[in-house]
């Protein structure tokens, strides 16, 4: 979940009652509401998503997710893998969600933490998983990745 300080739960809180209440985002050629949970990690899995780094990727990606015109339902930042369950407009393609989200922090992130430049060629692998839900599986997504806890 997201971490637990005021302004964050509060966030959060808002967030998941947008999912379940949101009507179907509309422009002039579509109307729809996706929700995706997105799952990717560092090259070769190594746990560099810690202490401050971690921190920093969660605002990061907040921030992001509203630019693109979407919502953060759940984000959980593992040593080794992130775990992003948001709502997005149906204009944007699940790999260009991706795409900015990735090419984004890995280039703040490389810059602000010059350590993570000598661990890792690049931040992210190639790679990501993108899963669809709709308004009932919800719950079930939100308690999967709070089930991932202890791994």
């Amino acid at each position: 979940m997201i971490r637990s300080n005021p302004q964050e739960a509060a966030l959060s809180q808002r967030a998941q009652q947008a999912a379940e209440t949101a009507l179907p985002q509309r422009t002039q050629q579509a109307a729809g509401r996706l929700n995706y949970h997105l799952v990717w990690c560092p090259k070769f899995r190594r746990p560099v998503l810690t202490g401050d780094v971690s921190d920093r990727l969660v605002e990061m990606l907040q921030i992001l997710v509203g630019d693109i015109g979407g919502y953060v339902v759940n984000l959980d930042v593992r040593p080794d893998h992130v775990h992003l369950f948001g709502g997005f407009p149906p204009t944007v393609s699940p790999q260009q969600i991706v795409r900015r989200l990735k090419d984004t922090t890995s280039n703040r992130l490389r810059s602000e933490f010059p350590a993570l430049r000598s661990r890792l060629p690049s931040l992210w692998t190639r790679y990501c998983y993108v899963g669809t839900t709709d308004t009932v599986s919800t719950e079930t997504i939100r308690k999967y990745i709070e089930s991932q806890e202890g791994i």
